[in-house]
């Protein structure tokens, strides 16, 4: 399965987000599947990599030309897929992937989180996606969502993603949607 990680590429967030990154990361490749993420380096980004990496973990990179201008490459990548924009990059990782984990970011992740959101609503796919919740990351952010719903933003029976509070819940889900 391949599975696409959005997070951070901030070198400033706090060891256990680190941590976690790194553990999906492991987890991904111990079981046999392909970590899809942004190919860039920094945070938990360069972590969720040095995971699957520590596993000898298959792990594709997409990665905009700016990023790669700015020396960002992750060299963890068996495969390094260079697109010209971030949306091409958005794209480009919806398509090759089979489920997407959202762990705790900035304007970047939330972009990637509300892109494969608002495209499984409309129904461009029936891919999972987990927010990976951790410490209550997103606690705010799931009360607006639910507020939405309530007042019929956004339907109630429309899609809605797996909230995991923590890795173990995350690979859970995983096992779960195995497709």
């Amino acid at each position: 399965m391949n599975i696409a990680v959005y997070c951070s590429s901030s070198n400033h967030i706090a060891k256990n987000y680190l941590n976690t990154a790194f553990e999906l990361g492991k987890w991904i490749a111990l079981n046999g599947h392909c970590l899809i993420f942004g190919g860039a380096t920094g945070g938990s980004m360069s972590t969720v990599s040095e995971g699957a990496a520590s596993s000898n973990g298959k792990i594709t990179g997409v990665i905009p030309s700016a990023v790669v201008r700015m020396g960002r490459e992750n060299s963890l990548c068996t495969e390094l897929i260079s697109v010209a924009t971030m949306g091409e990059r958005k794209e480009l990782l919806k398509a090759k992937s089979d489920i997407f984990i959202i762990l705790p970011g900035s304007y970047g992740t939330l972009d990637e989180l509300f892109d494969v959101l608002a495209s499984a609503i409309v129904g461009e796919h029936k891919k999972p996606i987990i927010i990976l919740n951790e410490d209550g990351f997103y606690n705010d952010l799931l009360k607006q969502t639910e507020r939405m719903r309530n007042e019929m933003f956004i339907p109630v029976e429309n899609f809605k993603p797996l909230i995991a509070n923590n890795l173990n819940e995350c690979c859970d889900f995983i096992q779960q949607n195995k497709l």
